[in-house]
């Protein structure tokens, strides 16, 4: 399948690896950072994020709520953690979490998204979602995961 749109995202966190990683994938929680997703659901017996374990994300915008299912793709600790987000059977995107030592006893968090939808899937969502582009608004609420997940990462490292 083509790539898409493809938005990036870093922060620095001072806090361990291990820690921000912990965090991030706990899917339960990652309500408590992003500003769309209000929080997953580990499927099929899951409890924890290995590559094949599925999830349902649950997501909010405004008065516009849906959900998608997940199938983690990579999970290696302290490392990378990504999932690929399906809808309808359908692709509809790619997230990738990847972390960094960054020398100094902190983590280097880099977040990645891919727009995987196609035709159909684009002309759908706005009208499932109430988000007109995409990109502007992944890049948006990336910025504001990633500066949650440093709130709450360094707090918990003090």
């Amino acid at each position: 399948m083509p790539i898409g749109d493809v938005t990036e995202v870093s922060a620095t966190i001072a806090a361990p690896v291990d820690t921000v990683y912990a965090l991030v994938s706990d899917i339960t929680r990652m309500g408590e950072w992003s500003p769309e997703c209000s929080g997953g659901k580990w499927l099929g017996g899951a409890t924890e994020a290995r590559p094949g374990s599925r999830f349902r994300g649950a997501n909010k915008h405004g008065l516009w709520h849906w959900s998608t299912t997940c199938i983690v793709v990579a999970a290696d600790s302290g490392k990378e953690l990504s999932w690929e987000v399906r809808k309808l059977g359908r692709p509809v995107s790619f997230w990738r979490y990847r972390f960094e030592d960054d020398g100094h006893g902190g983590t280097t968090v880099v977040e990645t998204t891919e727009d995987r939808r196609d035709a159909f899937m684009k002309s759908l969502s706005p009208m499932a979602t109430g988000v007109g582009d995409r990109a502007v608004r992944n890049r948006r609420t990336m910025e504001d995961t990633l500066e949650r997940l440093k709130e709450r990462a360094e707090a918990g490292a003090r």
